[in-house]
């Protein structure tokens, strides 16, 4: 006859082991850039497109799209806080580069229509922070002349934390 304490200890160590392969469906974990880490990208691009005599704005979202860090040179121009933050929401949400996504949505191609999307930035600057096969954020430059400088400063601030972020 096995003590009613055994019994008791066995019945919850089998409804723990029934239990956990529906709670590891249930749930799952997702890695995010620190503000300290988003900070630091951010600035790097800033500084990147400053030493190309760029006055631009930077943003960097979460892997939602969820704006996390904002910076704004001096001097640029008012349209780069909505152009950056959706820059970065574009390529975070699309897992793509924005330019990449520009080529892709072009008109008359089967995915055109995406441009119509709110907050949907179809031009260069925007990229996706990735590291270990996951998109951690998005970050968004706005202000350069042109995507392709745009990028160039946002590319500068992904590799500035790309150790960090490295698993």
């Amino acid at each position: 006859m096995t003590p009613p304490c055994l019994r008791g200890a066995a019945a919850a160590l089998l409804l723990a082991l029934a239990c956990t392969p529906a709670m590891a469906e249930a749930t799952f974990a997702t890695r995010s850039l620190t503000v300290d880490t988003a900070l630091k990208a951010a600035t790097a691009a800033l500084e990147a497109c400053r030493k190309g005599g760029y006055q631009v704005g930077v943003a960097i979202t979460d892997r939602a799209g969820v704006l996390q860090v904002y910076l704004r040179d001096r001097y640029a121009g008012a349209h780069t806080v909505e152009m950056a933050a959706n820059k970065a929401w574009t390529a975070a949400s699309f897992r793509l580069s924005t330019a990449e996504l520009a080529a892709q949505t072009q008109p008359g191609a089967p995915a055109a229509a995406i441009r119509q999307l709110p907050r949907v930035a179809a031009l260069g600057g925007g990229l996706p922070i990735e590291a270990g096969g996951s998109t951690l954020a998005g970050i968004g430059v706005s202000g350069a002349p042109g995507g392709e400088a745009d990028e160039a400063c946002a590319r500068a601030g992904v590799e500035a934390i790309r150790l960090d972020i490295e698993l």
